[in-house]
């Protein structure tokens, strides 16, 4: 497993792609699971940027591991900041405009359509968020 703590800011969603990045191009990710893998990096980091320590500033962990049988990678997101379970929040209704819509949940509603599991706990005082997607 690879390891990164930094700081949860927007300036650092950039850094954690690129360190996920260099995983998934260890294991020839191909690139529709590695664009996907990074839209989902985009704005689980990005939440956790903008909401979990507001508005202060904390530090997230991103761990990556690498699964066997069928190959796969787990990211996993870990903070300290308010508990907050995304996987809770109501699917916006896609079905209508965007002007129709409520702000807020579609990019979480994208990661859940694009990963192959995702899984949310609150423990110890974290939030601990992982996706897997499926190589």
């Amino acid at each position: 497993m690879k390891e990164l703590t930094i700081a949860a800011t927007v300036d650092n969603i950039e850094t954690v792609t690129s360190f996920v990045n260099e995983q998934l191009e260890a294991l020839d990710c191909p690139m529709k699971a590695q664009m996907q893998i990074n839209i989902a990096i985009d704005e689980l980091f990005g939440n956790i940027a903008h909401y979990a320590y507001n508005p202060d500033v904390g530090s997230a962990t991103v761990q990556v591991e690498v699964a066997e049988e069928p190959l796969a990678v787990v990211i996993t997101f870990i903070d300290g900041g308010v508990p907050y379970d995304p996987l809770s929040s109501i699917e916006p209704d896609i079905t209508l405009s965007a002007e129709e819509r409520n702000m807020g949940g579609l990019g979480i509603y994208m990661v859940k359509k694009s990963m192959d599991e995702i899984v949310y706990e609150y423990k110890d005082g974290k939030n601990i968020l992982s996706i897997k997607k499926k190589l």
